[in-house]
């Protein structure tokens, strides 16, 4: 049972004293003081006011190790996504830590999208995967890398490594601004997204290569959500041909009008 030592973690985390815990569960400091370092068991309805307080369901409280946690996991639960209060829908992000518990960035590589679709929620799944760090990235988020393929997201080469940072809140996605959308049937898709969940319960997706067709996600087919950061890459973009040959274009169209004010002035 893990009930001392979340509860302290927990309170740690607010900056709360033991004395400030207490106080507002009308306890004394002493008894609150047993229970975090297992000397006490509390009863039933003292589960209920910790729950409560840090409104975090009991089975989470109890059976559920905080400390083994990354800090975006821990924001999670502190926001009031526990998926026993929540439900099934909502979960823990599934992540590894380095050996200070700081959050690795984890690859998923071009050979490993195929499992990632079934075992994106699988810790030991994730735990095999390999995974970094880039100091240049906040601590207090979770990213993650993942390997593009084919030419619908132009200039970004084929074969490029993309970096997004974990989306909790769906509502907060973006319209006209890039996302790694981890999908029930196409696997992970790196696209342009607009946001038209509120309305339509949707996203509608866009490639930069205007080859490709937009085309429409529902949230249902929707497992993880990524805001692109950043993206690695050996190869040299493309140059963008379309806007060189609008420049000629305008170029070309300057010496007829300069053309045709000369003949008028003359």
């Amino acid at each position: 049972m893990y009930f001392g030592s979340n509860i302290k973690l927990l309170r740690k985390r607010r900056g709360r004293t033991q004395d400030d815990v207490a106080f507002s569960l009308q306890m004394k400091r002493p008894t609150l003081s047993g229970y975090e370092n297992e000397v006490a068991q509390p009863s039933i309805e003292v589960l209920l006011a910790f729950s409560s307080y840090f409104n975090i369901a009991i089975d989470t409280l109890v059976k559920v190790n905080l400390g083994s946690f990354g800090e975006s996991q821990l924001r999670q639960l502190e926001n009031g996504n526990d998926v026993y209060i929540k439900g099934g829908n909502l979960r823990v992000l599934a992540t590894t830590v380095d050996s200070s518990n700081t959050e690795n960035i984890e690859l998923v590589g071009e050979k490993a999208k195929a499992g990632y679709t079934t075992g994106f929620s699988d810790p030991e799944y994730i735990r095999v995967l390999p995974a970094f760090r880039l100091p240049f990235l906040s601590e207090s988020k979770k990213y993650r890398s993942f390997q593009i393929s084919g030419d619908s997201m132009l200039p970004i080469p084929d074969g490029s490594y993309v970096t997004g940072e974990y989306v909790l809140d769906w509502s907060t996605i973006r319209s006209h601004q890039p996302y790694i959308v981890l999908t029930r049937e196409d696997g992970i898709v790196f696209k342009i997204a607009d946001n038209k969940i509120e309305n339509e319960g949707k996203l509608t997706l866009h490639s930069l290569n205007t080859l490709y067709e937009p085309f429409d996600l529902p949230v249902t087919e929707i497992h993880e959500v990524w805001k692109f950061v950043h993206y690695i890459s050996s190869e040299m973009p493309e140059a963008n041909r379309e806007k060189e040959t609008l420049l000629e274009t305008v170029k070309s169209l300057k010496k007829e009008v300069q053309a045709i004010q000369t003949r008028l002035n003359l």
